[in-house]
């Protein structure tokens, strides 16, 4: 699915660049909604006619298939050069809107969020109309939020791009190690290891992904790809294959308690074995050097020495929930709001994963540009059944993603909220709220006794908006109080709730959902991220209520 990402990415680029430039709003949101149409889209545009994706009409069109030829579009080429390249690296900055980064560039000179921050912190735009002290202070945590994302980047990108560089190369045994293995919700380069000849080093530093070469070696090559990520390729050893997934995995701190572990009894372990002087104990599997060690293997996503180590010396790591577990899907959308993908084919595509249950939660009414209405739910309601005649095998349940108001009520009253089969709650708006008033936002939300679910708690957005500021405990309590579920927002630049705060959830009684929060059909597979997140945090299938069979999961809605 490269070529929709790289197009529909291409697109976005353009509509951003064309609302820079002063273009028609409408025609923005219509090259945006056309973009996210493309990225979502089932099938490849590169084979099939990209006038079948929803939305996309004969002028986008003709872009995508110019797009698909040589990369690029003369539309996009033509406001590349228009707009300077100082504009462009402003507008990444969370917050900072096209037409203040056009004023801030022209008046002012800044062409950087470095920049940006020197003339705030020198006080050079105090004053300025329409950036007051509030805003100047948002700008400045913007500025420092891109530059602690740097480099680094969201788990799905992460991922299709190491997909996409082990599918293009020719190996014995293949496979993707570093913070990528261990579920990392974001990634600063990505290590593979490969026991294959020496050759396929020069394979992969002419692949059309590489945008240049880092370091050559026979063992090991470097890249950086056109997405700007580093990738490191290494030739193992087939021998020793286990021995180098375990070092390469890492984490750094893990490896060393194990190290320690081996110093102890006299051994060593490196990415060439276990050894006892020359003597070799272990290193064709992971397996068999935990084992070695008297430990119970530990799973990567766990290796964070968080107290792994010591659970596994005593047997004592839980059984973490798996990708299969998952009976169902508590959070998608379809085109009735914000999806791009028909409630039928959702639904179908639900089937095909093999769900026990399948939740539709499109957005209320009170995220007004989704133009909700109960009218429109409840005519969906009616084609949910339908449906359900056509799916025996599999529940289908009516669900809706409600909106969270900064007093913490939702939308409808509860004689339309105690109809739905699932209510999921999440935050949209408001989001520099206080600490104290949004602590208060989600307990009330919590008490709400038909908010099964609170979406995304966080609201985070990777690289583009930060987590929102509540006392976690308080909310975690109160969750536990009213048996209110704490969502796992698989969609990977939300990976949220994250599984630091999944852990102390986890230690207040708190139970989760693992959701696609879907808006097309290829999303239903973030999930493999989300339960990433939860085997980060230890989580078994006893705290995760979409494992649990139908009727225990629909006792805990109270439904």
């Amino acid at each position: 699915m490269r070529a929709n990402e790289e197009a529909a990415a291409a697109l976005q680029e353009y509509a951003e660049l064309f609302a820079l430039c002063g273009g028609d709003a409408f025609r923005v949101r219509s090259y945006q909604k056309a973009a996210k149409a493309i990225a979502g889209f089932p099938e490849d545009i590169s084979v099939a006619d990209v006038r079948a994706v929803p939305g996309v009409g004969e002028a986008i069109a003709r872009k995508m298939e110019e797009f698909l030829r040589r990369g690029s579009f003369r539309q996009l080429d033509e406001l590349r050069g228009r707009v300077p390249e100082g504009v462009r690296r402003l507008t990444r900055v969370p917050t900072l809107g096209p037409k203040t980064a056009i004023m801030l560039f022209e008046d002012f000179g800044i062409d950087s969020p470095g920049a940006l921050s020197e003339s705030i912190t020198a006080g050079r735009l105090d004053g300025v109309k329409g950036l007051g002290p509030k805003t100047l202070a948002n700008l400045l945590k913007g500025v420092e939020q891109l530059e602690q994302a740097g480099r680094r980047v969201h788990i799905g990108v992460a991922m299709s791009l190491a997909e996409q560089v082990m599918a293009s190369l020719e190996a014995e045994r293949i496979a993707y190690a570093g913070s990528l293995r261990r579920m990392k919700d974001t990634i600063g380069d990505i290590d593979i290891l490969a026991v294959a000849p020496e050759s396929i080093m020069a394979v992969f530093r002419a692949q059309p992904y590489v945008a240049e070469v880092i370091a050559a070696g026979d063992k090991k090559t470097s890249v950086r790809t056109t997405s700007g990520v580093q990738v490191d390729l290494r030739v193992v050893p087939a021998g020793s294959w286990g021995a180098a997934m375990q070092y390469f995995t890492g984490s750094k701190e893990h490896n060393v308690a194990i190290r320690e572990m081996a110093v102890k009894k006299g051994w060593k372990l490196s990415e060439y074995g276990l050894f006892d002087g020359d003597r070799l104990i272990a290193a064709a599997s992971e397996e068999e050097i935990y084992d070695a060690l008297g430990m119970q293997f530990v799973p990567p996503p766990l290796r964070e020495d968080g107290g792994e180590v010591k659970a596994a010396l005593r047997g004592e790591l839980p059984v973490l929930v798996e990708l299969a577990d998952l009976k169902g899907d508590l959070h998608t959308h379809t085109d009735l709001t914000d999806g791009i993908a028909p409630l039928e084919g959702m639904v179908a595509a639900g089937r095909a994963r093999g769900y026990s249950y399948y939740a539709v939660t499109d957005h209320a009414p009170d995220l007004v540009m989704q133009r909700m209405t109960l009218d429109k739910a409840l005519k969906q309601r009616g084609e949910l059944a339908e449906l359900q005649q056509r799916h025996p095998g599999m529940r289908l349940l009516h669900g809706t993603e409600l909106n969270i108001a900064p007093d913490g009520s939702v939308d409808w009253p509860a004689e339309v909220l105690r109809e739905f089969d699932v209510c999921v709650a999440s935050v949209h708006s408001h989001f520099g709220m206080p600490r104290d008033e949004m602590t208060r936002r989600f307990i009330a939300a919590c008490e709400n006794p038909y908010v099964d679910i609170i979406g995304h708690p966080t609201t985070r957005k990777i690289g583009k908006r930060p987590p929102v500021d509540a006392d976690w405990d308080a909310v975690f309590r109160a969750a536990a109080r009213t048996g209110t579920a704490m969502e796992i927002d698989s969609y990977p630049d939300r990976s949220d709730l994250p599984a630091d705060l999944v852990r102390l959830a986890r230690h207040h009684g708190v139970k989760f959902s693992i959701d696609s929060d879907s808006h097309a059909i290829p999303h239903l597979a973030h999930q493999r991220f989300g339960v990433g997140i939860a085997q980060r945090a230890w989580l078994t299938i006893d705290d995760v209520i979409n494992t649990w069979p139908l009727d225990r999961l629909l006792a805990f809605l109270g439904r």
